[in-house]
């Protein structure tokens, strides 16, 4: 090999070294790297340009702050509903405040795992006497309406119960039919966490029966009566929770209740309560066991086929 390019390869790897020692000690580049490399790792979070000082590449580096962990309250997407009271027990454990500031804090609680629903009931049958879903009307954690529709009984009209249920003859003229209004709902309520007053009420207006593990009855909350101070084995109006805690006023004057509003305001009484109500749920709740994967074009229509049925049961219904 020539001499002048051995020379020329000398100055060269030279450099390199003088380029390498540089970083090491500036503390860019781990003196552990191996000495083969011809490109000193460089942490590029730290440098903003390169500039050329005395024939030898130096990098130009400012203090860069370390970005801030945020820790997530709230629970992975791929959590299960049933972890949810889990995860409540969880922060009450680590002290991230009072149930009332958790209990407010919609970012928490994946809020689009819970609904609330209200139905309003007509009479049919004989003298009126069998309620049959009118009115259903579902809100979101934030209480914003995502469903309310009408609905025609699957019997004719015999008492519309306007004082109470708020409904008339002509609402019906614009109502869909039981089992459409039925499937939407049923779709609505799948997987989710569902808030109601007196719940059981609706679910047989529906014709549907809820994972009680997955029910919240407002109703049926002993932490709601000795806030309002009221007995905690008392069964305890809807009405008198809002006024007693809400300082709200609802089911007021002659033209009946309002699904919607009766719907809200569980959602209101639930989140007043809801890491409380949920840590001792989450201790006298046994685990759920993983929900079966279905495919999620299963209209839910499908459950009422005989199929879905036992065979015994289908026997000894005959």
């Amino acid at each position: 090999m020539p001499q002048g390019r051995s020379k020329k390869k000398s100055r060269k790897h030279q450099r390199f070294m003088e380029r390498r020692a540089l970083l090491e000690q500036k503390g860019l580049l781990s003196p552990h790297q191996h000495l083969g490399s011809q490109t000193p790792v460089v942490r590029p979070e730290a440098c903003s340009m390169l500039t050329k000082a005395g024939g030898i590449m130096t990098p130009r580096c400012g203090k860069v702050p370390k970005p801030k962990q945020v820790v997530s309250s709230s629970p992975s997407p791929s959590t299960s509903p049933d972890s949810i009271a889990r995860h409540h027990a969880m922060l009450l454990s680590q002290g991230n405040g009072s149930s009332k500031e958790v209990g407010t804090s919609s970012p928490l609680l994946r809020p689009g795992k819970y609904v609330a629903i209200d139905c309003e009931m007509v009479g049919t049958g004989p003298q009126g006497r069998l309620s049959e879903l009118a009115r259903c009307s579902v809100v979101n954690y934030e209480g914003d309406v995502i469903y309310d529709k009408y609905v025609q009984p699957e019997l004719p009209v015999v008492d519309y119960r306007t004082r109470w249920s708020g409904i008339t003859k002509q609402h019906m003229k614009n109502a869909i039919p039981f089992k459409a209004a039925q499937a939407e709902i049923l779709k609505i309520l799948k997987d989710k966490i569902v808030v109601g007053h007196a719940i059981h009420n609706d679910f047989q207006a529906l014709k549907y029966f809820h994972p009680k593990d997955r029910t919240r009855d407002t109703s049926r909350i002993p932490v709601l009566n000795q806030r309002a101070g009221l007995p905690v084995g008392a069964s305890v109006s809807l009405k008198s929770l809002a006024r007693h805690l809400l300082q709200k006023k609802i089911q007021v004057g002659c033209k009946g209740h309002s699904s919607v509003e009766d719907a809200q305001t569980a959602m209101e009484l639930y989140r007043l309560v809801e890491v409380q109500w949920e840590t001792e749920l989450a201790r006298s709740l046994p685990p759920r066991p993983p929900s079966p994967v279905t495919d999620p074009t299963t209209d839910s229509s499908q459950y009422m086929d005989d199929r879905y049925w036992p065979t015994d049961l289908m026997a000894s219904s005959l």
